[in-house]
């Protein structure tokens, strides 16, 4: 089934993102903390990467080293969103932190320009004062009764996100040029993430080797759920669309956070918070009109 999706990155993609969107929640009801919660979800991933990863070097020979190297740095990004993402579920809760994690749209179009040489459309440049101001009113600046333990923190931590996330999806993107191989880089990536994780979670402090049983439960079927299969379908699908349509269909994976935080966790955040999530749903969306796609990349093969 994932090849099936694979091979259509479009609902691929989406139906990835619709698996992430659980990802926050998973983490919550773990109560773990964020360095012990985004390790084990990196840890609990690796044996089905590595069986997967496996099997497709036993068909098309070993990956090419530079892909490798770039899977690892995509790794590195990795650890710092997860450890970022995580503290800020803890500080606004898990739609809005999922929500802030997105502003990634913007600057994944705008690093895609820098470094890759595709130039975004207009109305990415035009979304950055409507993201600015959703992030503002996700703070809780403007008013008092905010969600969140700290939603003016969480806020901060959420635009870091976004810029960790974009360093991850560029470097996964140019590490997954080989259309052959969607495990492989994400197995290298993951592995990446857990020792970056591991140091974050011994530089910090905070880093549970033996979480209990159910916490366990949690963070392995949120490694299944969201770093093995959902990343598995968007891992496959990147290279083969531009970097800010990958984008874009991530979006759904926000506004799905937010339905799924309310009714199972029963987040509620203020008005001016939603109105905030919408601005900046709202940007993304500004950012995409009048994208077109271009040509389908050739794969890449393995030297």
């Amino acid at each position: 089934m994932v090849r099936r999706l694979d091979e259509r990155p479009v609902p691929a993609v989406l139906v990835g993102a619709v698996a992430i969107a659980f990802s926050g929640i998973l983490f919550r009801v773990s109560h773990v903390s964020p360095s012990t919660g985004a390790f084990w979800r990196c840890v609990w991933a690796l044996p089905a990467l590595w069986f997967l990863t496996r099997r497709e070097n036993e068909r098309f020979g070993p990956a090419p080293r530079r892909a490798r190297i770039v899977a690892w740095c995509a790794g590195a990004f990795l650890a710092v969103d997860l450890v970022l993402w995580h503290r800020t579920v803890e500080l606004v809760g898990a739609g809005l932190a999922t929500v802030l994690g997105n502003t990634q749209v913007v600057l994944v179009g705008l690093l895609a320009w820098a470094l890759l040489g595709e130039r975004p459309h207009r109305g990415a440049f035009a979304a950055i004062p409507v993201i600015g101001v959703g992030v503002v009113l996700i703070s809780g600046t403007l008013e008092r009764g905010a969600y969140g333990s700290d939603p003016s923190r969480g806020a901060l931590y959420g635009v870091l996100v976004g810029i960790a996330y974009s360093g991850f999806l560029l470097m996964l993107r140019e590490g997954s040029r080989d259309l052959r191989r969607s495990a492989g880089p994400l197995y290298d990536a993951t592995l990446a993430g857990a020792l970056g994780c591991a140091a974050i979670g011994a530089v910090v402090g905070n880093l549970d080797l033996t979480p209990s049983w159910a916490a366990t439960g949690w963070l392995f079927l949120l490694a299944q759920s969201s770093q093995v299969v959902a990343w598995l379908l968007i891992a496959g699908s990147l290279p083969r669309l531009p970097a800010v349509m990958t984008s874009i269909l991530l979006t759904l994976q926000p506004v799905c956070s937010v339905l799924f935080a309310g009714a199972i966790l029963g987040e509620s955040p203020s008005a001016l918070q939603l109105g905030g999530a919408a601005c900046i749903l709202a940007g993304l969306l500004t950012a995409t009109i009048g994208q077109r796609a271009p040509p389908i990349p050739e794969p890449e093969l393995a030297g």
